[in-house]
């Protein structure tokens, strides 16, 4: 079994498009968004939809092929892991950002 200390899964549908970058080191680096949507039914009986939005981000040759073969609605699986990390912008306001930093994807969308 693989390391199951920091592991994500999950299955949605591309907020967008992947935004790529090549680096000056020469890497490349896609950042998109996947939605999660859980259906439960309430205490009256109506059925609720709630969306969860994840920020992704690959690099290298899964960045080549996310930026090569994915496209806004297509419903995906992924694995990765958790990142935390914050940062100063211009007005020296500190920011905070979650993501996931994908290892493998998986296209689940049927061929047309």
């Amino acid at each position: 079994m693989k390391n199951l200390r920091n592991s994500v899964q999950l299955i949605g549908r591309l907020g967008k498009d992947p935004e790529v970058k090549s680096l000056t080191s020469g890497s490349t680096l896609a950042t998109f968004t996947l939605a999660t949507t859980e259906s439960y039914k309430n205490a009256s009986g109506d059925k609720v939809e709630e969306t969860q939005w994840h920020n992704l981000v690959a690099w290298g040759k899964t960045a080549d092929i996310a930026s090569q073969y994915l496209k806004k609605g297509h419903e995906i699986a992924i694995e990765g892991k958790l990142v935390h990390r914050s940062y100063e912008n211009a007005k020296g306001d500190k920011k905070y950002v979650t993501e996931i930093n994908v290892n493998e994807i998986l296209m689940l969308n049927k061929k047309r």
